[in-house]
């Protein structure tokens, strides 16, 4: 573990340690801990609300959100902090989730896991603090500069949300990119005027 930053570390462990228990060992583990908005939205298994962002359905989605996570989450600690970034990533797991349990609540039969819409959060506040830095998104083997990608991002998000197609809970996405800039936006809005300097 990279001790200066302990709460990438330990998010980073338990979330791997937790997916790959449900995966493999535990399988009921995802039955008791995974949201479903239906329920929460009705005052119960609220937990989950943060729970399911621990575990993953499947070994592709817990590499690439964990992938995503090491890349981001480490560097953007040491700029923030411990304490800023761990109150960034429960936010961005906390609102993500909420989105779902918004759109999703008269729904009884829709259920969602995962850290997609907490590592987006974290992948847009570091944009914001380092948008001149370039990403390689596989299996694109080019750079691509971090602001194009937010464009980009959030606009697949919102068009890929609205077609409700596929397995993959776009709104999460969306809703953790946003609070990602919220945060900073609340935080340290002097980010936003050393963006502006940029462009």
């Amino acid at each position: 573990m990279d001790f200066v930053t302990p709460a990438a570390s330990l998010i980073f462990a338990v979330t791997i340690a937790a997916s790959l228990l449900a995966l493999y060992s535990t399988p009921g583990l995802v039955d008791r801990f995974v949201m479903r908005p239906y329920q929460v939205a009705r005052g119960r298994q609220s937990e989950t609300v943060f729970t399911s962002g621990f575990l993953h359905g499947d070994l592709g989605h817990l590499l690439f959100n964990m992938f995503t996570f090491f890349w981001f989450a480490f560097p953007l600690e040491r700029m923030l902090g411990t304490v800023r970034f761990a109150l960034l990533y429960a936010i961005g797991l906390g609102l993500s989730s909420i989105c779902s349990v918004f759109k999703h609540r008269n729904n009884p039969a829709y259920a969602t896991l995962g850290a997609s819409g907490a590592i987006s959060a974290v992948l847009f506040a570091y944009i914001v603090y380092q948008p001149t830095s370039t990403l390689i998104i596989f299996p694109i083997p080019l750079p691509i500069p971090a602001f194009l990608f937010a464009v980009a991002y959030v606009a697949y998000s919102y068009w890929a949300a609205r077609q409700q197609r596929g397995r993959i809970n776009h709104d999460a996405h969306l809703c953790g990119a946003v609070s990602g800039v919220l945060f900073v936006v609340a935080t340290d809005p002097g980010a936003f005027l050393r963006l502006g300097g940029l462009f």
